[in-house]
């Protein structure tokens, strides 16, 4: 039986096009990407403390990076958990840093800044792309830390959130509201 069932056309076609579906799914999801981990320990920077200055001060002020907007990842599709910082450098630059960042590995993750608010649950996961969003580059690993150099041409003060997104999915993976400091 198992032979002449091997014999049709019919069968062979139906062995290729599951064949086909199944390097598709995977291609799609990478399911493997569940068991693989990316450390990344890029140089933070270096903050002073946030106790008032002497008067008098204010030029060694201007000559230290500034943390402007800060805060912690909460968890959406996957478990995720950091800290977020805008901080503006001494030549008026900006960057985005995550300290301790801590989530699933996944297909085409990239670290969104959001005018969206940060939603808990469910209602979070897909809101950052409903409003403006830049996109700052893939994320360079799913732990450590890590530095995102902003374009010239976005403002930081125009986003209140940062968001780890799975672009392939439209889903958010965590996210973290960006409070003044």
């Amino acid at each position: 039986m198992i032979r002449r069932l091997l014999s049709r056309p019919v069968t062979w076609i139906a062995v290729a096009v599951l064949g086909l579906g199944a390097a598709g799914g995977l291609y799609w999801f990478q399911p493997w990407r569940l068991f693989t981990d990316v450390v990344v320990t890029d140089a933070l920077s270096t903050v002073p403390s946030t106790a008032p200055q002497p008067s008098g001060l204010p030029a060694a002020a201007a000559a230290t990076p500034v943390v402007i907007a800060q805060g912690d990842f909460i968890t959406h599709e996957h478990d995720t958990s950091g800290t977020a910082r805008m901080v503006r450098n001494p030549d008026g630059s900006h960057q985005l840093e995550l300290a301790g960042l801590d989530t699933s590995d996944g297909p085409d993750l990239r670290v969104w800044l959001s005018d969206q608010q940060v939603r808990t649950g469910t209602a979070g996961w897909r809101v950052f792309d409903d409003g403006e969003y830049a996109e700052l580059g893939r994320l360079k690993g799913n732990h450590g830390d890590q530095v995102y150099r902003l374009a010239a041409g976005i403002d930081p003060a125009a986003f209140r959130s940062v968001s780890i997104w799975c672009k392939r999915f439209s889903v958010s993976f965590g996210a973290a509201e960006l409070a003044a400091v």
